[in-house]
């Protein structure tokens, strides 16, 4: 058995309690609280709830241009670089990515993986390696479904995406798609198909959000990459108060796969606590995907994140919780333990 001491961020609600996290066998076996000399900050490690994670073949290329020019299929510079890249590039690439993705705290990611079933396959080529645990959303046809986790959706007004959405249900996997982003158009017939995430919904009204209530649809949202693309921002209070939201970084051509940088993002910019965004960043992402991960609990797979909290950065730290989101960086943490 091995014991972790400091302040853990203890379950759904991540009250700090002083004590000890025993971990036997990769998984909490129990929590104690108790006096202890440490600083050490325990929490959840962090589940990024949506990635394109081939972007890693152009990193800052795409900086200046509009949301077409730079992602939207099948011309976009995004798409004319994954065409011309091989795989062994491609796998390359990735794997540097998710490298630094553990490193920084992140034990999985939902991934709209794009080319396909090759796409999805070098995906899991990149990861096997690295102890890494992606959630891969595949593309193209639904025959992708024969080795992806999902299907994921470019968005409504792309193509009719009906016969993929039926495969998803016939295989009892969940389809996800992108909405809502350049603007309102392809909201409701995203809902229309029924999916079992929403990406982005930067325009999202009120007609929108009481459909994702009675359909009990989550939410991904993505606020660096909504910046740099200028499409606007998330109604991200309003999502909150309608349905679960997870936190994501979207094209890693536009901004690191960082979860610390989104979740200070998010808080500076948006009417949320700290909570709402670390629940956002672990716990939320992890029930969309159904992985075992996202929260400090008793049985729960011991998928953590130590940080030091004597460091310089967070020394003299009067809330825990509000120091992990708007405070930390890569450079506090001590140990990522999956």
């Amino acid at each position: 058995m091995e014991t972790l001491r400091g302040t853990v961020l203890a379950g759904r609600s991540f009250d700090p309690v002083q004590g000890r996290v025993h971990v036997e066998d990769g998984r909490i076996e129990a929590i104690e609280e108790t006096g202890t000399d440490s600083t050490d900050i325990i929490l959840p490690a962090f589940v990024n709830a949506h990635t394109h994670l081939g972007d890693s073949v152009a990193k800052e290329a795409a900086v200046g241009l509009g949301l077409d020019e730079a992602v939207a299929p099948p011309d976009s510079l995004k798409h004319r670089r994954l065409a011309a890249v091989d795989h062994a590039e491609l796998v390359s690439a990735m794997s540097r990515t998710l490298r630094f993705m553990r490193r920084t705290g992140t034990v999985s990611t939902l991934d709209f993986r794009e080319s396909g079933i090759p796409g999805a396959r070098a995906l899991y080529e990149a990861a096997e390696p690295l102890d890494f645990e992606p959630f891969v959303f595949g593309s193209d046809t639904s025959d992708v479904l024969e080795i992806a986790d999902g299907y994921g959706a470019s968005g409504a007004n792309d193509a009719d995406f009906d016969e993929q959405r039926a495969a998803c249900e016939e295989r009892g996997v969940p389809f996800a798609i992108h909405a809502g982003e350049p603007d309102a158009t392809d909201i409701h017939p995203a809902l229309d198909l029924e999916p079992d995430l929403l990406v982005h919904m930067v325009h999202a009204r009120e007609e929108h959000l009481e459909r994702v209530t009675d359909q009990s649809v989550p939410i991904a949202v993505c606020p660096r990459a909504n910046a740099v693309l200028d499409v606007g921002k998330a109604p991200l209070r309003e999502l909150l108060d309608h349905t679960t939201v997870a936190l994501g970084t979207d094209n890693v051509m536009l901004n690191p796969p960082s979860m610390f940088r989104e979740m200070a993002y998010t808080a500076k910019h948006f009417d949320v606590t700290s909570r709402d965004v670390l629940r956002m960043a672990t716990t939320a992402g992890a029930e969309v995907a159904g992985l075992d991960a996202g929260v400090v609990d008793p049985g729960q797979r011991a998928a953590l994140l130590v940080l030091d909290g004597d460091s310089d950065n967070l020394a003299g730290t009067d809330d825990p919780v509000r120091a992990v989101v708007r405070r930390a960086t890569a450079l506090d943490i001590k140990r990522v333990v999956c």
